[in-house]
């Protein structure tokens, strides 16, 4: 492959490696697109429900030695 291409030829091989691409179906991207909204609310709560008890810990902690 030459190191320099003119722009004409890098457009051809861009489109011809685009219409190689498998692209997913509309059904296989909303699948995907509702498991990552479900991890994303799954790990939203338990970062804030890690973060209560660790907040809950430490003022019964910092509390008891006064």
């Amino acid at each position: 492959m030459a190191s320099k291409s003119n722009p004409i030829a890098f457009l051809q091989q861009v489109r011809s490696e685009t219409s190689k691409v498998t692209w997913p179906s509309r059904r296989e991207t909303m699948i995907s697109t509702v498991m990552v909204l479900v991890m994303v609310v799954f790990a939203a709560l338990f970062f804030f429900a890690a973060d209560q008890l660790i907040g809950w810990v430490l003022s019964f902690v910092l509390n008891t030695g006064n």
